[in-house]
Formats: C-alpha cells, structure tokens, sequence
C-alpha cells in the first residue's frame, strides 16, 4: 500500500472514532501541497463539515493529531483554514525510496488483460509528412507506450490514404511533366518526389483557370471544368474500373512513397504493427451501409443516395453513400472499425486524428452504436489542435509546409551549432557527435511539440525548442547526463550506492523530500496520462522532475560530500532520479544521452 493509500486509510479512521462517521471505500482524496506551504499531500475538510459539526480548522487539527497518534507515516502537519497539510517522515519517504529501488518492474504496471488499437499518422500518399504529421505520428506513439506501461497490450496501426482524386492529381502531372524522372535519376526522396508533382498540378490547374476566367468563364465553372482536373477525374475512373496503365503507374508511384516514408519513420523514432490502406478497405463499408437499410437504421432519398439522420442526438442528417452507389469517407471509416475489431477484438480504439474531424468522428462513433457494435463504447478520437510556425499556416498543395524530414535535419543541425557553443563535446569522436546531434535534435522536437495538451492548437518555435534551459527536452537530457557523469565518478571510485536498511536512519534535506516526493508519483502519473490519453502529462512531470533535482544538486554536495552514508545515499538518490527520467522520456519516445 502506497503513502498516499495509508493517509487515506487513517483518515477514514479519524472520520469513524471522532464523529462516527464511515466514509464511503475511496472517497477520500488528496492533492499535492501547494510549494508555499509545508508538507506533501494535503486534505480538504470543507465537504466533511456537516459531518464533523465543527470549524474547518478544528477538524483539520482533530483527523492531524489522529494520524501522529496513530502512525509514524507522517512527522507533523500543519493546518491553514480547512486545509490539512501533512509532512510524511523522513523514514517513510526512505522505506518507500527503497520499495522503488527494488521494485525491477517500477513504472511498469502488470497487464490488465485489455487490448487498444492506436490508430495514427494517416499519411496520404501524394506528399511528404509535415509538421502537422510529426505532432500525430509523436502523438500516436507516445500514447502507445503510455498504454502499454499502464498494462495494455497495444496495436498501432497506420490508415494510408492512398486513393482518390489527390492522388490522381499527381499521377497526372507525373504522366504529363515527369518524363521518366525516378527517386534515383533525380537524387530526390520518393515522397518528396511525387510531392512536387502535387505542387505542380495545383500551378498547372491555377493557371489554366485563370485563362478561362480571362475568358469570361465563371470561377465555379473554371473549377469544375478546367481540362486537368477534368482528367484527373477520368484517371480516377480508370483506376476504379482496374485500368492496366493507370493502377501500374499508381504502383509505381505509391511505392516510391512507401520508401521515403520508411526512412521518415525510422528517424522519427515510430513504427506499426499493422498498415491498412485505404485501396484495400474503402469498399468495405458498403454491406455495413445495407444492413442499416434493412434495419431501418439508415434511409434512401428519392435519388438512390443512402443517409442517416442523427437530428433527434443534436446532429445533422449524415449522407452515407452517394446516389451514384459510390462512397464517402464515412463509408469507408464503419467498414474499417469493422475490419480492425475482426483483426483484433480490441477493448479500446484510439483515433489520433486533427480536431477538424471532430464533427466527423463524433457522427461515426454514434452510427457504430445505432448499429449496436460492442466495440462502439471503447471508441475514442483524440483531437489534436493544428500546429503553426512563427510564419503562419501550412499548405501543402502550394508547396508552403515545413516537410518533416527537412525540420528533422533543421533540428540535428542546431543542436550541433548549440553543442558547439557550449564547448563540451571535445573527447567524443564523430560518430558519437553526429548521434548526439540526432538525440538533441529529436528530443527537442519531440518534447515540445508533447508538452503542450494534445487538444490545444500550438506555436512551434524550433530555436526556443532547443534551449538548454527551461521547459525543454534539451534541459531534462542534459539533467540526465549530469546524473549519468556522477554515476561514472562513483564507480571510479568503487562505491556501492544500493540502498540498504541502514540508510533509513538518514535526514532528509528538504530538497531531497521534493524530489523523493515526484519519483513516488510516477505511478499515479502515468495512470492520469493514460486515463487521458495525453503525453503532456509525462512531460509536465518530468520536466519538474528535473528541475526539483538540479536544485538539489545546486544546494546539496553529492561527490564532494564527506560524510560516507551521506554520499552514498545522495548517489543512490540520484541514480534512481535518472532512472525515473529515462522512463519517463521513453514514454515520449525520447532518447536520453549518458555524455553531453
């Protein structure tokens, strides 16, 4: 049992053998004391006051003096207004630190025999991933680590879009512009390559628009008319009918994608169990669209297109298939939450998709349950808000975004100019300089674009990310290398810093308790992120985590320090803080460097 489950315990005492009064199994809660104040958890009275029958401060004191009395968990408290602050006793804060040490699977939690299939990324395949991708894909995958230490097993999956008319847009300008250019024969990177025939097409169609608007055509009609994406349009067909030519070059193309994509991920630091493609799974809806039909569930209008109507639930009548028996989005996304529980008979689906889809999401998640899928209650969409630079919003089409692989580079690129700077890198070789870089670069990235609530819209600013100082990955890898130098010093010097018994006689610095206090919280911590889905959570406590420890190391003597059973457990102290910050930061997928 936990410090905070005992406090708990004796509380509800207090409550029985002062006022009688059993408070119902896990009603009582704690909260963190706020900084100003002495002491670790504190607890509210107001709510008890009916019970007690007395002023807020009375009862504080009354259920203070119980737990003195009645335990050694907790040295003092102190009372402000109906507040109840209490201060745990070195020794138990020792006993506990030692439960963690010899804990092996700390921070991990056993398995709950559920299953979760995180579903992210969703690239399309007529374009590099960008800024945007890099907060999904960091996302997606930090959630997936998040779950599995809190005991789920865990599926990622990846949805590519790799059909439709964007698609076909830079086929088209391939066929028409490309003249037999390849990955190798233009020395450019598959994705980054069928990007650029995107782009084109959009130059290509504008211009063709303008012409005909210069001809007295109308801008609706341009743009439904325009020979290109009239062609674009018959591609689509051709491709839909099984055209030879057309889906050869679609191949072609497509994997030329899939080989840049590779090389993406692996540098972000991602993977997946499982890639569906939208080619193999848009039709699959189609059964699910009739079995409403014939339950009634769903509808069909005068010209064959089929809908649903959600008015009676606050939404909007949903169309469901095109009068033409073609699909839409939604079709195809009920055949593939069909597919994935098939494939995988999951508790929990995750959706990391951008908060534009929200309305999307929330019409998809309410058919699934008219349609009485079991699996609909365990649906959920985690929004993101968009991510924007200091210049402004991204376009793809008009080729302004910021590629995910250039800003990769960016970020190793300062990392070594802010390595550089600092002047402590001169005994690493090249090779260790360059991983060093990379660790940098994608640590900084990673963490800030983690750091901010997943459902908040943010400002990405590469050079603040960077920063050795501060709220930033840089600042927390730094904290471990110093950690991991001291550690490499005591075992110069031969010293066995594993916690014993014996140390449990030790005073504790106030500072000590503070970060004592963070690494007795992970747990608890990693439950919240996981309850909610958000790595910001991870981030927020690691990077206090951090900060407690550098000012411990500030105020405190660890090397230095004369007193023997002093020094080894400051070491020990400390080798248990970088281990708690490396699990942490490897829930962001964020490596942490033993040398910077």
């Amino acid at each position: 049992m936990g410090i905070e489950e005992q406090l708990c315990c004796l509380i509800e005492e207090a409550f029985n053998h002062h006022f009688q009064y059993q408070p119902e199994k896990g009603s009582i809660a704690l909260q963190a004391t706020r900084k100003e104040f002495e002491g670790e958890f504190t607890f509210v009275t107001f709510p008890y006051l009916k019970i007690s029958k007395k002023k807020p401060e009375e009862t504080a004191t009354i259920i203070g003096q119980y737990i003195i009395s009645n335990s050694k968990i907790a040295e003092s408290f102190n009372v402000v207004k109906g507040f109840l602050n209490i201060k745990i006793s070195s020794a138990t804060w020792l006993q506990r630190l030692l439960d963690i040490q010899q804990n092996q699977h700390y921070g991990r939690k056993a398995k709950n025999n559920q299953k979760v299939v995180v579903e992210y990324s969703s690239p399309n395949t007529n374009k590099p991933l960008h800024l945007g991708h890099l907060r999904n894909n960091f996302l997606g995958y930090s959630v997936s680590c998040i779950l599995e230490a809190e005991g789920y097993e865990v599926i990622k999956v990846n949805l590519v879009n790799d059909r439709g008319i964007h698609i076909c847009k830079s086929m088209l300008a391939y066929q028409k512009f490309g003249n037999g250019e390849t990955p190798e024969s233009s020395d450019i990177k598959g994705d980054h390559l069928i990007g650029k025939y995107y782009v084109r097409f959009d130059q290509e169609y504008k211009k063709e628009m303008e012409k005909m608007l210069g001809d007295g055509i109308k801008k609706e009609d341009a743009e439904k008319n325009a020979p290109l994406i009239q062609a674009a349009r018959e591609m689509l067909k051709k491709w839909e009918s099984g055209d030879q030519e057309v889906v050869d070059l679609w191949n072609t193309m497509n994997n030329w994608v899939y080989e840049g994509f590779d090389v993406t991920y692996k540098r972000m630091g991602v993977e997946f169990d499982h890639i569906y493609k939208e080619s193999e799974t848009y039709l699959l809806g189609k059964t699910i669209v009739d079995e409403g039909l014939k339950r009634e569930l769903f509808y069909r209008k005068p010209d064959g297109s089929v809908w649903v109507d959600l008015s009676d639930e606050g939404l909007d009548e949903k169309l469901l298939l095109r009068s033409d028996g073609t699909s839409v989005y939604i079709t195809q996304d009920l055949g593939t939450a069909d597919l994935k529980y098939n494939d995988y008979q999951f508790d929990k689906s995750v959706y990391v998709v951008g908060n534009e889809q929200d309305y999307h999401f929330e019409v998809l998640f309410r058919i699934l349950k008219r349609l009485k899928r079991n699996y609909a209650v365990g649906l959920y969409h985690l929004s993101y808000g968009m991510v924007d630079l200091p210049s402004g919003k991204m376009k793809s089409r008009e080729g302004t975004v910021v590629d995910a692989d250039d800003l990769m580079q960016e970020m190793a690129e300062t990392a070594q100019k802010s390595t550089a700077e600092l002047g402590k890198i001169e005994d690493f070789t090249d090779e260790q300089a360059r991983a060093l870089y990379e660790i940098l670069g994608l640590g900084a990235l990673k963490y800030f674009l983690l750091k901010v609530d997943p459902k908040k819209r943010m400002l990405f600013n590469p050079e603040e990310s960077i920063q050795f100082h501060g709220n930033t990955g840089p600042f927390i890898q730094y904290t471990f290398a110093r950690i991991s130098s001291l550690l490499r010093k005591a075992q110069q010097e031969g010293l066995n810093y594993t916690l014993s018994e014996k140390n449990l006689n030790y005073e504790l610095h106030e500072t000590e308790r503070e970060v004592i206090f963070l690494i007795s919280q992970y747990e608890q911590m990693l439950s919240e992120a996981a309850e909610n889905f958000s790595p910001s959570v991870v981030a927020q406590y690691v990077f206090e985590l951090a900060k407690e420890y550098n000012r411990f190391y500030a105020e405190l003597s660890v090397m230095g320090e004369k007193d023997p059973v002093t020094k080894i457990f400051r070491v020990a102290f400390s080798a248990l803080t970088a281990k708690t910050i490396k699990n942490a930061m490897g829930l962001l997928g964020i490596e942490v460097p033993e040398k910077m």
